[in-house]
């Protein structure tokens, strides 16, 4: 099998994936790591993000 580029996906995620990098300022690897452990939930979200920049 070849090796395909990621694409990255349009639609509802990445948005969320989009406004968690520039609000919690994380990566969106972060970002997405995020939101398959977590879910949507927001709040959830942004706090995990926060202990994530309090790391560095």
């Amino acid at each position: 099998m070849a090796d395909v580029p990621h694409k990255t996906p349009s639609g509802p995620d990445n948005l969320i994936v989009r406004r968690l990098v520039k609000e919690a300022h994380i990566t969106e690897e972060q970002a997405r790591d995020l939101i398959a452990l977590l879910g949507y939930n927001w709040a959830s979200l942004m706090r995990e993000a926060r202990f994530l920049t309090r790391k560095r």
